[in-house]
């Protein structure tokens, strides 16, 4: 780490991480608070609230912001304390967790959020593992505090050992529910107070010098002040001392507590993240490692977003620039196709505006509008043939097949589902015998997603109904084997929508006769979204 060159200063004030954590933890009322913070928005929207204020800003689809959950992640970019955050908000849902791991690939932190409640919940482990196999430093926020919430020890102890992660207090929390006042900031010597009376203000904080400076008594109840010292004098002897380098390491995570939906701890995370957080990081391609001070310009595409504005039938990649200082109007080279490409209307998000993209560099997310040209995972340069590794592809645990109402429509099907194939939000495969097509998705919930939009945004209503399949395999070896593989077992195969032969299966007997008959092929459960 400390072999690296200086980084432009353009670069080394670039910040771009992601949100994760369990549904419900309070995510995307955290993301809203940041864009307020940032200045990009004058009034945070609230998942759960009347009128105008329910519009949360982060969340453009309809059925989000009927249903108040996230299930796309969307990317904001906006500055704070001298620093331009790229933030990209996930969908919590498990049913949407392979837009979330694509979304991994392209930060270099993540912001893990708990609800004070209930601690580390199944979907948070989930995606703390693909953090851990990636090393992104980590930092950590326990929502919700001014509900009834558990023990500060026990929320930390239950981290650690599920997580297997050091974690250092940054604040301390001065009592808890209906008592909560607000932290004590451990790294700043410095009392935060919450203000209940507006949700929408930034919390006042007092300058202290240390536990035992008499101001303390002025703003906090006696009770409460001889918890605050015993506690936080056990978690300086207890636990880890916060230390930089463990947390870029990923071996660290410092946590702060707060409450997001009174704005309370926001700030102080945000400017954990500026002070602390990693600046733009190498990026991994087949060949070699991109840095990102590189003078070319590189990038690469880990999510397409069709028909962000229904009005225009769009389709929006959005793109992780890994190198250099990329200007309006470039021709980049899309390697896949090995054409040059002008990209002459790039755009930058401030949640649901967006704005023209005049320049961008590298730790940068912008978005590039296109007609299906490109796909996850193509990368653009300039010139240079990369192919960025690690973006993957999820081998679907639902399948059904597809119809439109009406048999006139099945073109026009055809068509929306490649565009979802494409997006990344469904695996949509061709049987070799019949006609129709099977849908695969990771959750149940995708498939009422995808049949509401095939329907708002092509006028297409549709039925999904079971099929006799119940997953599917990629088929890997050599070209002769594959082939035999193929005409034996025509009633089990299908095409993916980038024409990869697919395996579909029925039982797990399915594929334990494969490898026992076929041992030169293999059947794989994931593939790299490479070109």
């Amino acid at each position: 780490m400390n072999n690296r060159p200086e980084l432009p200063p353009e670069i080394a004030r670039r910040r771009t991480f992601a949100i994760i954590s369990h549904p419900d933890a309070g995510k995307t009322t955290l993301t809203e608070k940041f864009l307020l913070y940032g200045g990009a928005i004058q009034m945070a929207g609230q998942v759960r609230a009347k009128g105008e204020a329910r519009r949360t800003r982060s969340d453009f689809m309809k059925m989000e912001q009927d249903r108040g959950i996230s299930v796309s992640a969307s990317a904001m970019s906006f500055d704070f304390d001298g620093h331009r955050f790229n933030l990209v908000d996930t969908p919590g849902h498990s049913d949407f967790s392979e837009d979330t791991y694509r979304t991994l690939t392209a930060v270099d932190a993540a912001i893990m959020v708990i609800d004070g409640a209930k601690g580390v919940e199944s979907q948070t482990r989930k995606l703390f593992e693909v953090c851990r196999l990636r090393d992104l430093p980590i930092l950590t926020f326990c929502n919700k505090m001014d509900r009834e919430s558990r023990d500060t020890f026990e929320i930390i102890d239950e981290i650690q050992e599920n997580l297997a992660i050091d974690v250092a207090p940054a604040s301390w929390p001065i009592g808890v529910g209906r008592e909560f006042l607000g932290c004590y900031d451990m790294l700043n010597d410095r009392l935060e107070l919450m203000d209940r009376t507006d949700r929408n203000r930034v919390a006042e904080s007092v300058k202290i010098s240390g536990l035992d400076d008499p101001q303390l008594a002025q703003h906090v109840p006696e009770n409460l002040l001889a918890k605050l010292r015993e506690e936080v004098e056990m978690a300086r002897e207890l636990l880890p001392a916060f230390d930089q380098r463990s947390l870029l390491e990923g071996h660290l995570t410092p946590i702060w507590f707060g409450s997001a939906i009174n704005s309370f701890g926001v700030r102080e995370l945000m400017k954990g993240i500026s002070t602390y957080g990693p600046a733009p990081q190498p990026q991994n391609s087949a060949s070699r490692e991109i840095a990102p001070e590189e003078k070319a310009v590189t990038g690469f595409v880990f999510k397409v977003q069709a028909n962000m504005d229904p009005k225009h039938r769009d389709r929006v990649a959005f793109v992780r620039m890994a190198s250099g200082h990329f200007l309006r109007g470039m021709k980049l080279t899309h390697v896949r196709t090995k054409k040059p490409m002008a990209v002459s209307n790039p755009v930058l998000f401030l949640a649901s505006d967006r704005e023209l993209a005049e320049e961008a560099w590298a730790g940068d997310i912008i978005g590039i509008p296109n007609h299906g040209q490109l796909r996850i995972g193509d990368a653009l340069t300039e010139g240079e043939a990369l192919r960025f590794t690690g973006i993957p592809s999820f081998a679907p645990e639902l399948l059904q097949s597809v119809r439109a109402a009406d048999p006139m429509k099945a073109k026009h099907l055809e068509k929306a589902l490649m565009q979802f194939a494409e997006e990344g939000a469904a695996k949509v495969f061709k049987p070799a015998i019949g006609s129709g097509f099977i849908v695969g998705v990771v959750g149940a919930l995708q498939f009422e997603v995808l049949a509401s939009r095939i329907e708002i945004e092509y006028g297409i209503p549709v039925r999904f109904e079971s099929s006799q399949f119940t997953s599917a395999r990629w088929v890997q070896g050599p070209k002769e084997k594959v082939d035999a593989f193929i005409n034996a077992n025509k009633g089990h195969m299908a095409h993916d929508h980038d024409g990869d032969q697919v395996y579909l299966t029925r039982l797990q007997w399915d594929i334990d006769r494969v490898e026992r008959d076929y041992p030169d092929l293999t059947l794989s459960a994931t593939k790299e979204m490479m070109v």
